[in-house]
């Protein structure tokens, strides 16, 4: 009947249309325009085929559909509100001609049907779905929410509240929950899948299931009492707001049109869904957040190239134990690469392997692991006070402490006991990599792996190239991040690498206000309520105010005409008086334990009366929003300066390194992102009116050439 590049119709028996979605030259199938198109024409035909009395739809891959083509997001989104509008109406209108069918269709899901994939599912009259298959709508991760009936069509199968609960979450379903709410129809093993769809379809075709009242139920409001549905959204919604609040919109407005759209029948509902959709599309919150999906997949993409120069890592070993040195090689042993983790002292070893066995502890309590995969782990992790087995090891990761002659010594002795094609990576979070270096005999074997605390839980790793690193050791350890479940981000070597030398400027802005007189209570409250997890002075307080003093004057000091010392300094009044912050008790806050163990901040007003040493006489009146800009921009022109000087390759990976590393808000994108978004016109004229605050605040000739040139970070 119809063969395409993306859709297969056939005859089956006759009378049975077969749609198959089966994407030549690719492994998966997505729902791009090129589908859409051959779908509209396989639709064509069904509706001209009076012979044809039932269709049958499934996949030829190992999914069913995974979703849209996000790469096509960028022009579809570019278009004005009266384009877009018009292209999601025509897709809707693909699904309702569908669902409108005369003859009743069963849909047989595979693997995974994701979004758009999912929501094609839904337009047909029956879905059987197979028992090892998972379905969902995560639009929520990209900023927006489904937009192709979704909200429409699964509230009227599964009711508001789940479909409530599904859309906001975006969290992948089970077979068992999707059938538990009428979401699927039947389930069945996946081996007999296709059987199990055309049985039922055959018994729909003998009138053994009723069809209208099945598409009835899908054209009319949604089922159930008005007022309680409407109860149930309200409670949604504020849940909503009371969670994501102005930063994540998507989950907020497909709930608004949920409830807009209950009492109407199906496609007035889907112009509520239509219309919400639009505005949601042009939010910076889906900009940016489809902006990291495909930084994400382009990282992946390099992360295979890299694997295939990359020499390959069976075993490893952690020289250096503690709770850092622990926590890598816990991390390590998890994935299946087996460690050797050794210390000079025994007191060190016991407690990296005390935080080893505490987190194999919470992979088991949670689920993530069994027992007898957990002991496993643990057994694959020898701790030891001497270089016994080094010889064999592919990669020798250093975790000892950030002094240098330390390093030299401790690096040197290693490189004499492990192979001539060893790795050796040093998780250093302040030393240049060719100063560490500067003794081996092979330092083409070396490279910086500068892992984030804690280990098990922060997914960046910052790899960094020495002026002698060989490409092969680069790879070699980017491939073992990966294979540890981490975000490998190469970046050249200089002081503070990329994240710590980009959150630099930021903690900088942040002590300049305090000493312009603006209370660190109110920055903080300020920069969350912008969207970042915790505002600069808890960030400081949580790390050491102390080791943040110390890492962001060395990282200053090499960048000498940006980064100035500054004499009234906030975090060095807080070190010279011992307050550490949460490791000792008292810092910008105070901090007592709870019931649980867990330090519970509070207001400590002693801090205020200290921080008057380094403050001016009269406090700065500053609004928020020049709070905001000062700190941002801080960060902003750093990001373009790293950028600039080759650092990092690409904006995306820095973007990516960004949000990983200290949680850079997801609906900014990244700081380059972020520019993008102001415009880059907008940042020179920030940069030109905090110009007066010192160098830090000023952007680069290239910036400005850029902005001159309506130019952006992303093409």
């Amino acid at each position: 009947m119809f063969s395409g590049q993306c859709i297969q119709l056939t005859r089956l028996d006759g009378d049975i249309a077969h749609l198959v979605f089966d994407r030549q030259g690719d492994a998966i199938n997505k729902l791009d325009k090129p589908t859409l198109l051959e779908l509209e024409q396989s639709i064509d035909l069904l509706e001209a085929a009076p012979d044809i009395k039932g269709v049958l739809v499934s996949s030829a891959k190992d999914k069913f559909i995974v979703g849209a083509d996000i790469k096509e997001f960028g022009e579809l989104f570019s278009r004005d509100d009266a384009a877009l509008a018009a292209h999601m109406q025509w897709a809707n209108r693909l699904f309702c001609r569908f669902e409108d069918l005369p003859q009743p269709s069963v849909v047989a899901v595979n693997g995974l049907a994701l979004g758009g994939g999912l929501e094609f599912a839904l337009s047909g009259l029956l879905r059987v779905m197979a028992e090892d298959a998972q379905i969902g709508l995560p639009e929520v991760s990209l900023g927006l929410f489904p937009g192709y009936g979704g909200t429409v069509r699964l509230s009227r199968l599964a009711g508001v509240q789940a479909a409530a609960e599904w859309v906001a979450s975006g969290k992948p379903r089970r077979a068992s929950e999707a059938l538990a709410l009428r979401v699927v129809d039947a389930l069945s093993p996946p081996d007999s899948l296709l059987a199990r769809a055309l049985d039922l379809l055959q018994r729909l075709l003998g009138g053994e299931i009723a069809q209208r009242p099945l598409h009835q139920r899908k054209l009319a409001p949604v089922s159930g009492e008005a007022e309680a549905n409407a109860r149930i959204l309200a409670e949604a919604l504020a849940r909503q707001a009371k969670a994501l609040a102005m930063h994540q919109p998507a989950a907020a407005a497909a709930i608004e049109a949920m409830s807009g759209g209950a009492t109407l029948g199906r496609d007035q509902a889907l112009d509520e869904e239509g219309r919400a959709f639009v505005r949601v599309a042009k939010t910076q919150t889906a900009s940016s957040m489809i902006q990291t999906f495909l930084n994400q997949q382009a990282l992946k993409k390099l992360f295979n190239r890299h694997r295939a120069n990359a020499r390959p890592v069976r075993e490893a070993a952690v020289l250096g134990a503690g709770i850092m040195g622990g926590g890598i090689a816990f991390t390590s042993a998890l994935k299946g690469v087996p460690v050797r983790l050794k210390d000079i002292s025994q007191n060190q070893l016991d407690m990296g392997m005390a935080e080893a066995t505490k987190q194999v502890g919470r992979q088991v309590k949670s689920g993530r692991l069994s027992e007898e995969k957990g002991a496993r782990v643990l057994g694959s992790i020898q701790p030891q006070l001497d270089y016994t087995g080094f010889e064999d090891r592919d990669v020798v990761v250093e975790a000892v402490i950030e002094n240098l002659s330390i390093k030299h010594a401790v690096l040197s002795d290693l490189e004499k006991v492990v192979g001539p094609q060893t790795v050796i990576a040093s998780n250093t979070s302040s030393l240049r990599i060719d100063d560490i270096a500067a003794p081996l005999q092979r330092p083409e074997n070396f490279v910086g792996m500068h892992f984030f605390n804690p280990v098990p839980v922060m997914a960046l790793v910052e790899i960094i190239k020495g002026s002698q690193t060989s490409d092969v050791a680069v790879s070699t350890a980017v491939d073992y991040a990966v294979t540890m479940g981490k975000t490998p981000i190469v970046v050249q070597d200089c002081p503070g690498f990329l994240v710590n030398r980009i959150l630099t400027p930021y903690v900088r802005a942040f002590i300049d206000l305090v000493a312009d007189g603006v209370d660190f209570v109110r920055i903080d409250r300020v920069m969350e309520a912008f969207g970042w997890p915790m505002g600069p002075a808890y960030l400081m307080d949580v790390v050491g105010i102390d080791t943040g003093c110390h890492v962001f004057d060395v990282i200053s000091a090499g960048y000498p005409k940006v980064m100035p010392i500054q004499q009234r300094n906030a975090l060095a009044v807080m070190v010279a008086h011992k307050r550490f912050g949460q490791k000792n008790g008292i810092g910008f806050y105070r901090y007592d334990n709870d019931s649980a163990g867990k330090p519970k901040k509070s207001v400590a007003e002693d801090s205020h009366v200290l921080l008057k040493a380094v403050q001016s006489g009269e406090a700065l009146t500053a609004s928020d929003q020049e709070i905001v800009e000062r700190m941002m921009l801080s960060s902003i022109l750093e990001a373009a300066r790293a950028l600039e000087a080759g650092v990092v390759a690409t904006a995306g990976e820095l973007d990516v390194a960004m949000q990983l590393g200290i949680g850079y808000p997801q609906y900014l994108g990244g700081p380059l992102k972020y520019a993008d978004w102001l415009g880059l016109s907008q940042v020179v004229a920030l940069g030109d009116k905090y110009a007066h605050l010192g160098a830090q605040y000023r952007p680069t000739e290239r910036l400005r050439a850029m902005a001159a040139a309506g130019e952006r970070f992303y093409r």
